[in-house]
């Protein structure tokens, strides 16, 4: 168990390298995902399992069929019951996800649907909560739906634009449920945004950028669509980053 006031760190990341350096770095737990430039889809099972052979670090595994929006088709909701069936009894520590009607609202009949699957696992409810009407609604929501976490920006693009609203969400949630900030956080903002929203938890992206192994470089082929990435990049989460922060708190 983590200390009382001991503030937590989570890194997000989707590779097995990632997992092993955030425990390196001296994070407190990951949140495991695929394809982070769709905002974190469902990573695979055999990504998941090894990890789990080579890090002791908690792994919270993503339950996200897509990117794009959070209203699901019925198939779609389908492939995420399955997936958190396989993860809770794979061993992940906790279940991430995230459901909402086309108006706006936390979808509370297909949330508590996974919530029962997930138990005894705890769950958090990630960003789809940023695309809501309102904050303080949505997180009375989750709190009567049981969710023990929300992972949020404060309605804006990034943790410094929405400090204000974490700030007031924190207060609001006090020890009903974790209100965890995330995107845009860094080690040079993470003292200074700490002190304004005060709260228990962070997620925080902290990669580093490493060049491909490959020699030979045929820079006029692609293997993603019009907005890509470089073939030959290749991005992990720094442990010296992750420790930078950890030292801070």
């Amino acid at each position: 168990m983590p200390e009382p006031d001991k503030v937590l760190i989570e890194i997000c990341l989707e590779s097995v390298l990632s997992v092993v350096a955030a425990q390196q770095g001296g994070a407190d737990r990951v949140e495991f995902c695929s394809d982070l430039f769709e905002g974190g889809c469902t990573p695979s099972l055999g990504s998941f399992r090894t990890a789990r052979r080579l890090a002791s670090i908690p792994l919270n595994v993503m339950i996200r069929p897509r990117g794009g929006d959070f209203c699901y088709s019925d198939e779609e909701f389908e492939v995420m019951k399955e997936d958190a069936r396989i993860f809770r009894e794979e061993g992940a520590n906790a279940l991430v996800f995230g459901i909402l009607t086309p108006d706006g609202e936390i979808d509370m009949e297909r949330t508590e649907t996974l919530i029962e699957i997930a138990r005894p696992l705890p769950v958090t409810f990630h960003r789809a909560f940023d695309m809501t009407r309102d904050a303080s609604r949505s997180l009375e929501k989750l709190i009567k739906l049981g969710v023990e976490r929300v992972l949020t920006s404060g309605m804006e693009p990034t943790v410094p634009e929405g400090a204000d609203t974490l700030a007031a969400l924190v207060r609001q949630a006090g020890n009903r449920i974790v209100v965890m900030p995330g995107s845009g956080i860094s080690e040079r903002n993470f003292p200074s945004l700490h002190a304004k929203i005060q709260a228990k938890e962070y997620h925080i992206f902290l990669p580093r950028e490493y060049r491909s192994r490959m020699e030979f470089h045929p820079d006029h082929i692609y293997m993603g669509g019009v907005l890509r990435q470089s073939e030959f990049t290749v991005s992990h989460t720094d442990a010296a980053r992750v420790k930078d922060v950890r030292s801070m708190v």
